[in-house]
């Protein structure tokens, strides 16, 4: 029964194709993206958002195509993490980090802050991973 529940929730999210994984931070944030005016979250459009290039910035010049995989920062060379939580146990587990890091990197990469769609719809396919 509890599956069953499961598969209808994550069907409602647009999640149902994606492996998703638990995460309490997450599902904290997606729940008060939702509250703050995120309708339905899309992790396709999350996914299309880190590939969107603006001037010669895109989430992959930093983190990489693959969020399960190393980055590099492009001008300090800083080594960057797996963003997939399921491969980098430390990732989203801190409201305030994952706030810092969307406010910082968005600032970086699209020149302003990202809406909390964006957000919701870039977590949640992060989380898929």
């Amino acid at each position: 029964m509890n599956k069953l529940i499961a598969v209808l929730a994550l069907s409602m999210t647009g999640l149902s194709v994606m492996q998703v994984h638990a995460n309490p931070t997450v599902d904290k944030l997606l729940e008060k993206y939702q509250q703050q005016g995120a309708s339905q979250i899309m992790p396709e459009k999350g996914r299309q958002l880190w590939f969107a290039k603006t001037g010669e910035r895109s989430c992959t010049s930093c983190h990489g195509s693959s969020p399960d995989k190393m980055g590099k920062h492009v001008k300090t060379g800083k080594i960057i993490k797996p963003m997939a939580g399921s491969v980098n146990s430390e990732r989203f587990q801190s409201v305030k980090k994952v706030e810092k890091w969307f406010l910082r990197n968005c600032k970086w990469t699209l020149g302003r802050k990202c809406t909390v769609q964006e957000k919701a719809n870039t977590l949640s396919w992060l989380n898929s991973f």
